[in-house]
């Protein structure tokens, strides 16, 4: 729930609104991106010792990248603090937690800033370790972010730069396993979430605070060209999403059978299509949520397909 009352001073409590301030449930449901990436390459499970080193990095990176986004953001904020824009978090899923912590004066930009260079710190030595282009691609990702909130008031096409934020740590993953993997497959997979992210996230997101958005003066796509016009956006980029996410898997090292591919499209239709096209006949405010929620599980749903097909790959052996 979105509870701004919660007193602070408890452990638990603290640690609460630290989790709040990096989107934390969202965060741990974003690293399946990485894993399906890593996997849907490799064709096999990594070792153990790369598996938790990725994990612990993936963590660390998404904590402090959506931490970095409140700090950017916070000046915006506590504007929209001031204003009275809250949404209610138990139908939203970047807002399970309590929502702009920092904002709310919950937590100081201090310790904001502190939370997000230590996770920041331990993702730069994890990444290292998995290969130093992953510090490269992560540290590209922390300023295409901050580019991202530094736009807000300056250009609807910031958009474009969010689709380039959620590819980074998918890309990153790759080049954990292997140094030297397929362009044609880091391109496919650089374009499948490039467009999921634009018409199935950041878009829908945004339409969510077009009111504020609108009183505040920012440029956002919802803003820059209605309802109508957003709508129209992100259907094309979901179905080209759809579209290139199934064909990705011909790039894969390992040949994917017909019901798996089945199974990852049948879950396609259900949190992207379906969803999208919902939208698209009510352009309702609920229906652009309701598609934000579920298709940040699409990525976890391609993970479990692939994970199925290693498993009985292994089985066979």
């Amino acid at each position: 729930m979105n509870d701004t009352t919660v007193d602070p001073q408890t452990p638990p409590a603290r640690l609460k609104l630290f989790l709040a301030l990096s989107r934390t449930p969202h965060g741990l449901l974003d690293m399946a991106t990485p894993a399906m990436a890593a996997l849907l390459w490799l064709g096999v499970f990594p070792p153990p010792t790369i598996v938790f080193l990725g994990l612990v990095t993936a963590f660390a990176g998404y904590t402090a990248v959506y931490a970095l986004n409140d700090l950017i953001d916070y000046r915006v904020d506590k504007e929209r603090v001031r204003l009275g824009y809250l949404r209610a978090g138990e139908n939203y899923l970047d807002d399970v937690l309590i929502r702009h912590p920092m904002a709310h004066g919950l937590l100081s930009f201090r310790q904001g800033l502190f939370w997000t260079l230590g996770w920041g710190v331990v993702a730069v030595v994890g990444a290292f370790l998995l290969n130093p282009v992953c510090v490269v691609i992560f540290l590209c990702g922390c300023l295409l972010e901050v580019a991202y909130c530094l736009l807000l008031k300056v250009s609807h096409l910031r958009t474009v730069v969010s689709g380039g934020v959620k590819t980074t740590g998918a890309i990153a993953a790759v080049f954990a396993v292997d140094a030297a993997p397929d362009p044609v497959f880091l391109l496919f997979l650089f374009s499948w979430l490039f467009f999921w992210e634009i018409g199935a996230q950041n878009i829908p997101h945004d339409w969510a605070d077009i009111k504020e958005d609108r009183r505040l003066h920012s440029r956002t796509i919802p803003v820059r060209f209605g309802p109508e016009g957003a709508t129209h956006i992100i259907l094309v980029s979901v179905i080209t999403a759809y579209i290139i996410s199934i064909s990705t898997f011909y790039f894969a090292k390992t040949a994917y059978e017909l019901p798996f591919i089945l199974a990852v499209g049948c879950g396609g239709v259900f949190l992207l299509l379906g969803p999208a096209a919902a939208l698209y006949k009510a352009k309702h405010r609920q229906n652009a949520m309701a598609l934000f929620n579920k298709a940040s599980y699409y990525p976890l749903i391609v993970l479990a397909a692939v994970m199925l097909k290693l498993i009985f790959s292994y089985l066979r052996q």
